[in-house]
């Protein structure tokens, strides 16, 4: 038997990616992403469960096959072949869908990252932690639709909320002429995104440092027994993280953009030639960001790019 919980999200929330569009700053939606991002994360993984937990909840979450295979196929394969799924902004941007098919380097990473996403029970995600899956007030944030839930990779959540944020920074100047200074609010974007990656690693590695001498199998004290060895430890993993988080978010861009469904940030902009000149942008970006992940250091190198394509 199951049970199924429901709450009424009351107004005055409403869908994040809908206040993004129009413009309007939510002061704690880094604080309380990262918060829920590090909590999830970290207590669903062998950080912090015994190996015979973890395995068991693996288990349970195992049947949600059909929204995984979903997942991979509009992610991670439609968008690098023709597919009668995908759709963009034409004429403007048939010669960059037709790029995105033929750019084999561009196929070679993002073949490493579905190896990942379908192969690596990491910890139990949410699956699609986009900003259409987040409620929020100033004050409140929500998150919901957690139907794609599995044991995979944790930068596949990660990457997900902070590459629909980009998306979010590269549309708004199709929505320059509605509402407050767009120019400011791209700078709030930007901040919101450095934020969420720093206070996450945090978060992340404060629940680690707490939770070191706990049941968690993934390195044993009585191995990793000395500060030393846990400081390299703990850089080796949220570097790996980190490049996961680029490489999921760069990849749930681009189908964005060149895939199946398409998000309303770009969508709401009418003129298509605009529509496609701010698509361009993040699309030229993820790509980049996909196949040289693995030389940014940190988030404010990730900002700095973003930046250098928008000029």
């Amino acid at each position: 038997m199951c049970l199924i919980g429901m709450r009424y999200i009351e107004p005055p929330h409403i869908i994040l990616r809908k206040g993004l569009t129009a413009g309007i700053e939510y002061p704690k939606l880094a604080e309380h992403m990262s918060e829920y991002m590090a909590k999830t994360l970290f207590y669903t993984s062998l950080l912090y469960l015994t190996t015979t937990d973890h395995k068991s909840a693996v288990a349970k979450y195992c049947g949600n096959v059909e929204l995984c295979r979903h997942t991979a196929r509009v992610v991670f394969s439609d968008p690098y072949k023709m597919s009668e799924y995908n759709r963009w902004t034409t004429p403007y941007l048939d010669a960059d869908a037709e790029a995105v098919r033929e750019d084999n380097i561009l196929k070679l990473e993002v073949a490493e990252l579905k190896s990942k996403f379908c192969e690596r029970a990491q910890a139990l995600i949410h699956g699609d932690l986009h900003t259409s899956s987040v409620m929020v007030t100033t004050d409140s944030t929500q998150v919901i639709d957690p139907e794609f839930a599995f044991y995979g990779p944790m930068g596949f959540d990660t990457g997900a909320f902070i590459g629909n944020l980009i998306l979010a920074y590269f549309a708004q100047d199709g929505h320059a002429d509605k509402g407050p200074d767009r120019k400011l609010y791209k700078e709030w974007i930007l901040k919101t995104i450095s934020d969420t990656w720093n206070l996450f690693y945090e978060k992340f590695t404060a629940l680690w440092d707490k939770h070191k001498d706990g049941p968690g199998e993934a390195y044993l004290p009585a191995i990793y027994n000395n500060p030393e060895v846990r400081v390299l430890i703990k850089q080796k993993y949220m570097e790996e993280l980190f490049h996961d988080t680029l490489g999921f978010g760069a990849a749930k861009m681009i189908r964005r953009i060149v895939g199946v469904a398409h998000v309303e940030d770009f969508e709401s902009i009418k003129e298509a030639s605009k529509r496609a000149e701010c698509e361009r942008k993040a699309l030229n970006f993820a790509k980049t960001l996909l196949k040289e992940r693995k030389k940014f250091h940190n988030i404010s190198e990730v900002v700095s790019a973003i930046k250098d394509v928008d000029k």
